[in-house]
């Protein structure tokens, strides 16, 4: 997984696979990986992720790590 991007669905505009900036990984209660960002347009972006992606993404510099 060289070429990690976190994309999210956006609510508010309907979009799909739009890329998320200045992501934070964080960990729910139950154990899952959680990003948020936004999209550069002052839209907040949440996502799930699984505990590989999670770590990559970590790992490439793409999202910071939130715990």
């Amino acid at each position: 997984m060289a070429d990690v991007t976190l994309t999210a669905y956006n609510v508010k505009t309907k979009e799909k696979n739009v890329p998320i900036q200045d992501a934070v990984i964080t960990k729910t209660a139950k154990g899952a990986y959680m990003a948020q960002g936004h999209d550069g347009k002052g839209n907040k972006l949440t996502t799930l992720l699984g505990a590989e992606k999670a770590m990559a993404a970590i790992e490439a510099g793409v999202a910071k790590q939130g715990w």
